[in-house]
């Protein structure tokens, strides 16, 4: 039986390099495996992979395809009953194959699943906060599952209809709902993966936060929209007029009403930041850190949906 790796790729090689090695590396018993790497360089050269024996191919693709277009392409140019879906900086632990295999079929009900995330040795404190925010999720159905490591039949994916390729980001979500509509999603701790390119300061999160933003309305088009979605949604629009009223009452002077406002935008930063200090005490994540993240978030997930607005995507 055959599962086909896909991994959509663009920019560096020697995170895609660790990604495929880990792949080689795991145990796959009498299932067959093939790499399918699609991606936007204008040239990339894998001669390590031809040397292990393992099925791989390369496709390449122009830059203006969105990522979910180069997932959808490179399951059209796949042959395996199964569809492990990989960012290009993953790295998987050696039993990820077969712990996926066996989660998949432990209920019959079961369409998708997923391996958690694991830190670094030198694992930094923005990393230990999205590992913390991932364990939340543990041995339990879920709302969606992202595509960092996702696992599921080619059957499942057919009749999901494949990647959104309309949006430049959230495609991960909008797909793992739809699949949804056809079972469960389950996230398995027994497994794990390891973020390599996972972000190193506060830019790299408003950087990308700002760009996931972008997607964050359009993602939720011709599907039913589920009540934890909900803060997702009305938080930017929140921060966004709460922040015009005490921007405008301190122009006019109002300085009460306008310090009112200010503690209305930070209010959702707070709360979110104090969950995330109580989950994370163990991994001795301070307050102070987990205001700084959620700060950064908010701010730029803001920023993003009213970019995405405006550029009608």
């Amino acid at each position: 039986m055959l599962v086909s790796f896909i991994i959509p790729h663009k920019g560096r090689e020697e995170l895609l390099i660790q990604t495929i090695e880990s792949i080689f590396a795991m145990e796959h018993e009498d299932y067959q495996i093939e790499v399918i790497v699609v991606t936007q360089n204008a040239t990339l050269e894998c001669l390590y992979a031809e040397q292990k024996g393992i099925s791989y191919k390369i496709i390449f693709c122009p830059e203006h395809k969105t990522i979910a277009s180069l997932r959808n392409i490179g399951v059209s140019q796949s042959s395996g009953e199964y569809l492990a879906f990989i960012d290009a900086d993953i790295d998987l632990s050696q039993n990820w194959l077969m712990v996926m295999l066996n989660e998949l079929h432990a209920k019959q009900d079961r369409v998708a699943v997923s391996a958690l995330q694991q830190c670094k040795s030198d694992a930094g404190s923005i990393e230990k906060i999205k590992v913390i925010l991932q364990m939340s999720r543990a041995d339990q159905e879920v709302e969606y599952i992202g595509t960092a490591n996702l696992f599921m039949s080619r059957a499942i994916f057919e009749q999901a209809g494949g990647f959104p390729e309309d949006i430049v980001t959230c495609e991960d979500y909008y797909f793992t709902q739809k699949a949804r509509q056809f079972g469960k999603l389950y996230v398995a701790s027994k497994a794990s993966h390891i973020h390599l390119g996972e972000d190193k300061n506060y830019r790299e999160v408003f950087r990308k936060e700002m760009w996931r933003g972008q997607s964050n309305l359009p993602s939720m088009r011709n599907r039913k929209i589920t009540f934890w979605e909900l803060p997702s949604i009305l938080l930017p629009f929140w921060m966004a007029f709460f922040s015009f009223v005490a921007l405008f009452f301190s122009i006019v002077e109002r300085f009460g009403v306008a310090c009112m406002g200010c503690v209305v935008v930070v209010f959702p930063v707070l709360f979110y930041a104090a969950r995330l200090y109580l989950m994370g005490k163990q991994q001795h994540v301070c307050f102070k850190e987990a205001v700084g993240f959620y700060g950064v978030y908010f701010f730029a997930r803001t920023i993003g949906t009213f970019v995405g607005l405006v550029k009608g995507k």
